[in-house]
Formats: structure tokens, C-alpha cells, sequence
């Protein structure tokens, strides 16, 4: 018999057979601490500790088992013994990692006033560290309101959803982690890697044991090591439900799933149907094995974290956490408290810098640091993080600053989103100090410029530069900008140089969903082409984006997949895409050898020379020691460029030796020259300092393997004063001592 202790001290027995404890033993409920929120482990049995500060009475579900529907016993929480200001509390004595628990909260059901209590509604802990498995959850089951009712949101619904709703997992968080701490490279001198944990490996042919899962990843190490990239910045994979769509692929008949997973069910616990391990937690172990054996091949661990909203939507949406346990808190709401504001586009917005929230937050990001060891964060719509209550961007938000200076985040990578849906776009203004950015200033420059559009040089020589019109003013360095071509959000590299117009009729939205804006070309034919020169140049402008990337000062990030030549069919807003399009085809890497090797040398050429990893911008100005000036810029004719008149042509000298960023600084000195213009250009070269020479390294025109070069093998000049940059192409010359 389970002992209930209720506020007085008398003591009620009810029946509990839990597979963690004793069959049908007695167990008393202690009155438990406050802190630490959420489940946690002790010496005696397990701690339970929740936050409501409106809520007028607490009920912890205990549950027998994982499997559906097992035998529960219901706690009532006493607001006496069980109540520390807002935190609700108490121990069972017994417990063991793998138990299952779910909360109830009765309240006032208000909702013109903000209150959405429903006690028929079981709750997830916002701690919880691990659920069991969503893929039957009935999230109809969990609405608050009466489904039927002409009055909507404002009726109340009787539906105990206590068999439907997905359960929290108590979390044993010790584990071997054989001495791994997180990495933590400076950003300088990162490559970052955006990657989906499923879609890597999901394709029939990746050639994994445990296909879309985090063993998966583990088992694709030998290849990230091989491309030579340091750091995965994985798309969210804190809890979320991949089956929250209701709607159909129009063309193939079958539903669509939510596959980025931008929709957090719950933030401290990871995917579980992306563990190959399904046993209660076994997804914690697993997860902690795959940054372990990430970091002992030097991989870093970067998350993409959802804090600006939550899959409980709008005021029309389920209640199955957050709005029932305490709306008014953790919500944005409007003027008329029915409704919520909207800066997500997703129907609700977290309140960030609501005091609770804002721990609730650090406490986050703190567990996956300390206790799962990750090295970063990227912040989806990050903006969000800098508006309060009332939705106003603040001058100097305290969730971005406690963020940027909290002392267990020191070293951890900080990147924002610096937009939201709400109009805030602040790349280059990101409040908080230390923040990196998404820079798509970069993205969309470097774009436009090879797909030739007119007057984007000097734009082009503004982000190879490392965006000092963004990022100097504040203090900030060129790696603070992180510089991408594509990301999960658009085009692929493939696509970007294939297609003019998104192809999204199977998201089932009509062609409507996804940006139309994309910047990019096809080269004549839209989509798959046949056409021997069409190919040839969709190849050379691949090269051309990657190695722009590479040769600029920032961080670089590539996405998943454009190394091999993936290609989404011209959808270029693949959310709900859990299937082929979104999946890496590992065939590509045989069938796209030359582009593979090409990004992979390219990665390996800006790794070795940090000279374009400096630390700080260029000045432009004559150092201390020479006459060489750490940047200079030529239009084709060796002449200083006239920024307003210049046309498609570029060269840029850039002087190593004043890198220090090393030990050992870079002595090699760069002659760059871009062309993104339909004719071959003859560059003038300016002279190499005394003892030396210009050798080629990267040329994007010439076929493999000479367009890009190891090394050591790099090709002496044909003419030592003049170079040909064959139409859309881009050369690197760097210099070496003269052979004797």
C-alpha cells in the first residue's frame, strides 16, 4: 500500500503496483524540497518539485508502468507541507529511475483573464528529462476546452486525458562519461555543420545498424572526420511531436509529420524516437553516448533550442504543460488575456523575460551543458528572447545578458536567430555582448553577387571582410558572424543553382509556404538538366559558394548534405518532409566525388591557414614592420577599385603574417580573385613580397582535381604578372618561398 500524507498528518493508503518499487509495498509521501525543479533522484527515492503560482491545488500522477494504460495513483499536494511559495513539492521514498509521473493543476478556468486551469488535464513537468513515447499521443485528448462547444475556447472540457497523454520518465543522470568534458573550440576556429540526428542516416542506403537515431550519428564519426568539419549543429531535438500535423501529402496521399521539430514539447528531455535504445530514459544514455564518442574524435555538439514558443499553440491549441500549469507566467498574452501574442508565427510566445521563465531558461541551458555536455546553443528566433512581457524589443533584455554572462555558460557558443516573426530583425544589433549571429546579410550578398546581379561587389568585399558594417560598432569580432550560404531553411547548395522557383506543392499549402524570395538561378533549365555545360556551371557556382565561404573572415557554417550535392526537389521549406526529400542519399557521395573532395579541401585550406581566422577585423593600413597593408583590394586591372563603378571583377591581397591568432602565424600571403561575370577576365597579380612567389591553390573553373589543390602540390604560374579567371569562377593564389 502506497501512504498518502495529507496536510494534518493523517495518513491515506491507496494501491500502487509500480514496477520500481516493492509490489504493492508502503510508501509514505515525505513533504520533499523545493529545490531542484523537476524529478530528481536521492539516496532514499525521488523528489518532485513543480512551479504554479495561480494554481489552487497540485495532484502528482504516479503511473505503474510506460505502457498505456497501467495502473496510477493520484497524490493530492497539500498547500501546507507540500508548498514553498510557488513551488509545489514532496519525496517518495522507493522510487527508482524509469518511474512515471504526470501532474494535475486545478485553478480558475478564465480564460478572458489569462487562467486556463483544467484538472482532467494531465500535465508534463516543464523539468521532465525524458517522456515515453509520442507517437499515440492524442493530442485532442489534451484541448482544455469542450471540442463541440459553439463558444470554443471558452467552454471546459470534462475529458480526462490520463491514458493519451505521454508521461514523464524519472532520469538517472549518473553516467560514464570516461573523463569527457565539452570542447568548447573558439568560435574562430570552428566550422559548423547544420544537420537533422534522423535525416543523416534515415536513407536506406546510409549504411548505419541504428538508421535515424543517435548510434546512427555515432556511426557516420569516421566521415565528419573525414570532411574535416569540427562542430554539428543538430536542428532541435528537445522533445516535440512528430505527428502534430493533420494534413497530406497532396501528391503522394500519405501524412505529413513534423520534421524539423520546431515545435518543443518538452526542453530538458531529448527526441526519444531518435534514440535506437526505446527503454524509459534509455534516450539520455544515448544521447550522452553520442557527444561523448563526438567529442573523443573532436566533434563539437551544437543544439538548435525553440525557447520562442511551444507546441501548445493559440488560445485553440492542447493544454498539456505550460498553459496548465500556469498561463499567465509562461505565456505572452494579449490586452484581452484569451488570446496570445503572437512574435512566433506559431501561435504563442514564450515569456522570456518573465523572472520565473528566465530561470526556468538558465536552468536549461545549465543541464545541458553540466550534465549533457553540449558545447552550444543556436537560438531559433532569437529576438523573442529580447522583448518583455508586453512585447517590446528592451534596450538591454536581462534573458539575453544573463544568458551571454552566465558563469556556467562562459565558454558554451551563444548564436541567435537575430529576427522573430514579429518585424524584429537585429542582425548586427543583437543586445547582450558576446552573442555570434546567423549573419543572412552574408547568405544573401553572396548570392546575389554570383548569380551576377549588378552593383554587389563592394558587398561581396564588405562579407569577405568579415561584416565590420554589423559587427565592429559594438565591440563584436568578425567570428561573431556566422556565415552561411544555405541553411535548413531555404534551398539547398543544389537547388540554390537549379531551380528559380520553390516546388512545395507536397507540403500540402498550395505552393504557398516558403520564401519566394530566393536569390537564385537555374542557368536555363529549371530543375534536372541533361545539358553537359548547364551541369558544368551549377557545379562551378556550388565551388564558388563554398570556397567564398571559406576565404571569409567569420565562421563558417555549411549545411548537411551540400557537400555531397543534395538536392530537397526544389522544396525550399522541407518542414514536414520526413521521407526522401529531406533525407541524405548516401549514393551521393560516390556519384558526387568531386564536389565532395572539393569542399573537403577547401574546409582543410581555411583550417591550416588562420589567416582567416584572425581574431580581428582588417584595417586596411600598413603594419609596424612592412610596407604591406593586412588587406588591399584591385579591380582586374591592378587598380584600386572605384566601389561605385566597379563591375563583377575582384581581387583581394591578404597579408598572413599579420593573423596572430597562432603560435606559429600563418606566413603565407593570398591573392583572391572573384569573377562572377559570363566571360573569362584577365587579373592583374600584384607583386609578392621579396624571397617569394604566387602558386595556385583553388581554382573554381578548372576541372578536378586540379580546381583545387593539397597541401604542398600547389601549381606554379604560367605568367607571374597576369591570371585568367575563367567566367564564374573565383582563384586563390597563395605564396610560398621561391624554389631554388
Amino acid at each position: 500500500m502506497l501512504t498518502s500524507r495529507a496536510a494534518g498528518g493523517s495518513a491515506n493508503t491507496a494501491r500502487l503496483c509500480y514496477t520500481c518499487l516493492m509490489a504493492f509495498g508502503e510508501f509514505a509521501v515525505e513533504n520533499g524540497k523545493a529545490l531542484p525543479m523537476g524529478a530528481t533522484l536521492t539516496d532514499r527515492g525521488v523528489n518532485f518539485s513543480v512551479f504554479s503560482r495561480h494554481a489552487t491545488e497540485v495532484t502528482l500522477v504516479l503511473f505503474e508502468s510506460a505502457e498505456g494504460k497501467s495502473l496510477f495513483k493520484e497524490i493530492t499536494l497539500s498547500g501546507k507541507n507540500n508548498r514553498t511559495g510557488d513551488i509545489w513539492h514532496c519525496h517518495i521514498p522507493g522510487l527508482k529511475a524509469g518511474a512515471c509521473y504526470l501532474y494535475r493543476a486545478a485553478g480558475p478556468y478564465i480564460p478572458e483573464k489569462g487562467f486556463r486551469f483544467n484538472s482532467n488535464k494531465t500535465l508534463i513537468d516543464p523539468y521532465a528529462k525524458a517522456l515515453t513515447d509520442l507517437s499515440l499521443w492524442d493530442i485532442k485528448a489534451c484541448v482544455g476546452y469542450d471540442l463541440h462547444a459553439e463558444s470554443k475556447d471558452l467552454s471546459y472540457s470534462y475529458v480526462n486525458d490520463i491514458f493519451t497523454q505521454p508521461r514523464c520518465v524519472v532520469v538517472d543522470d549518473d553516467f560514464d562519461w570516461q573523463g569527457d568534458l565539452p570542447l568548447n573550440y573558439p568560435l574562430r576556429f570552428s566550422v559548423l555543420y547544420e544537420t537533422h540526428v534522423r535525416g543523416l542516416t534515415q536513407h536506406p542506403n546510409s549504411g548505419v545498424s541504428a538508421p535515424g537515431t543517435y548510434r546512427g550519428v555515432i556511426e557516420k564519426i569516421p566521415y565528419f572526420k573525414d570532411l574535416g568539419i569540427t562542430s554539428l549543429e543538430f536542428l532541435p531535438l528537445q522533445e516535440f511531436s512528430e505527428n502534430e500535423l493533420f494534413s497530406v501529402n497532396p501528391l503522394a496521399g500519405q501524412p505529413l509529420k513534423n520534421y524539423w521539430g520546431y515545435s518543443t514539447v518538452a526542453f530538458f528531455a531529448p527526441k526519444g524516437s531518435y534514440a535506437y535504445d526505446r527503454s524509459p530514459g534509455g534516450q539520455v544514455r544515448e544521447f550522452k553516448e553520442m557527444v561523448r564518442e563526438l567529442h573523443k574524435a573532436g566533434i563539437e555538439v551544437i543544439l538548435d533550442i525553440v525557447f520562442n514558443h511551444t507546441a501548445e499553440g493559440n488560445e485553440w491549441g492542447p493544454t498539456f504543460s505550460f498553459r496548465g500549469l500556469d498561463n499567465t507566467i509562461y505565456y505572452m498574452l494579449d490586452n484581452n488575456r484569451r488570446y496570445y501574442k503572437n512574435y512566433s508565427g506559431c501561435g504563442n510566445t514564450v515569456n522570456c523575460n518573465h523572472p520565473v521563465v528566465r530561470t526556468f531558461i538558465i536552468d536549461c541551458l545549465r543541464y545541458w551543458v553540466v550534465e549533457m555536455h553540449v558545447d552550444g546553443f543556436r537560438f531559433d528566433l532569437g529576438s523573442i528572447l529580447g522583448r518583455d512581457e508586453n512585447g517590446h524589443l528592451m534596450e538591454n533584455p536581462p534573458m539575453l545578458q544573463r544568458i551571454a554572462e552566465d558563469p556556467v555558460l562562459r565558454n558554451t557558443k551563444i548564436i541567435a536567430e537575430a529576427w522573430d516573426a514579429g518585424g524584429a530583425y537585429q542582425v548586427g544589433w543583437f543586445p547582450g555582448g558576446r552573442w555570434a549571429e546567423w549573419n543572412d546579410r552574408f547568405r544573401d550578398d553572396m548570392r546575389r553577387y554570383w548569380r551576377g546581379d549588378a552593383k554587389q561587389t563592394r558587398h561581396l568585399a564588405t562579407r569577405l571582410s568579415g561584416s565590420s558594417d554589423l559587427y565592429l560598432r559594438d565591440g563584436r569580432k568578425p567570428f561573431h558572424s556566422v556565415n552561411f550560404v544555405t541553411s535548413h531553411d531555404g534551398f539547398t547548395l543544389k537547388d540554390l543553382v537549379s531551380y528559380e522557383k520553390k516546388r512545395n506543392k507536397e507540403n500540402g499549402e498550395n505552393n504557398r509556404d516558403g520564401g519566394n524570395n530566393n536569390l537564385s538561378a537555374n542557368y536555363g533549365v529549371e530543375g534536372p538538366s541533361a545539358d553537359a555545360k548547364i551541369q558544368a556551371l551549377r557545379f562551378r557556382q556550388m565551388k564558388n559558394f563554398i570556397a567564398s565561404m571559406m576565404v571569409s573572415l567569420g565562421t563558417p557554417m555549411l549545411l548537411g548534405g551540400d557537400e555531397i550535392g543534395r538536392t530537397q526537389r526544389g522544396n525550399n521549406n522541407a518542414y514536414c518532409q520526413d521521407n526522401e526529400i529531406s533525407w541524405y542519399d548516401w549514393s551521393l557521395v560516390s556519384k558526387n566525388a568531386s564536389l565532395y573532395r572539393f569542399v573537403k579541401e577547401m574546409i582543410s585550406f581555411r583550417r591550416r591557414h588562420p589567416g582567416f581566422m584572425r581574431p580581428e577585423f582588417y584595417t586596411g593600413r600598413d603594419g609596424s614592420y612592412n610596407a604591406i597593408p593586412d588587406i588591399a583590394w584591385f579591380d582586374e586591372h591592378g587598380n584600386t577599385p572605384d566601389w561605385d563603378k566597379i563591375g563583377p571583377c575582384l581581387a583581394m591581397r591578404v597579408d598572413g603574417s599579420k593573423a596572430e591568432v597562432l603560435a606559429d602565424k600563418d606566413s603565407n600571403d593570398f591573392f583572391i580573385m572573384f569573377n562572377a561575370g559570363s566571360a573569362a577576365a584577365t587579373f592583374k597579380i600584384c607583386d609578392p613580397l621579396d624571397g617569394k612567389e604566387w602558386v595556385r591553390a583553388v581554382d573554381t573553373g578548372l576541372s578536378s582535381p586540379d580546381d583545387i589543390l593539397p597541401s604542398g602540390s600547389e601549381a606554379a604560374l604560367d605568367n607571374a604578372s597576369f591570371y585568367t579567371a575563367g567566367e564564374h569562377s573565383m582563384a586563390v593564389l597563395i605564396s610560398r618561398m621561391v624554389q631554388q
